[in-house]
């Protein structure tokens, strides 16, 4: 048995890997918006702690280091997402079909950010 990828599954990886960094960053970037919002004491937007726009800013960092297939960025994708499953199963008995979305969207962000293999592209 080899050890080489089946070329369609590193395709499909490489596309939900590159999914996954778009929304990271696209989410990462309306977050800073609304923590800025936040910042300059906006009254509508609340932000329930002040650390929230350097997560924010560690979001958007980590979606350009995918890009750039950085190895620790995806170290921090596979946190985030972990993070992400946690406080989501969290929240099941309030936002359930949220929560079970978000958790299935996050499952599948590891899978493919550790099925990926960039120098094969």
């Amino acid at each position: 048995m080899t050890t080489t990828s089946h070329p369609v599954r590193q395709g499909l990886a490489a596309g939900i890997t590159m999914l996954a960094v778009v929304m990271l960053l696209v989410a990462g970037t309306l977050s800073i918006l609304r923590g800025v919002a936040g910042v300059t004491k906006d009254e509508i937007f609340l932000i329930p702690s002040e650390y929230s726009l350097a997560i924010e800013v560690l979001l958007v960092a980590v979606a350009i280091g995918m890009m750039l297939t950085a190895t620790w960025a995806r170290i921090f994708a596979y946190c985030l997402a972990a993070i992400s499953i946690v406080a989501n199963f969290a929240s099941l008995p309030y936002y359930p079909w949220w929560s079970v979305i978000i958790i299935a969207i996050d499952l599948a962000v590891i899978w493919a950010v550790s099925t990926w293999n960039p120098d094969r592209i």
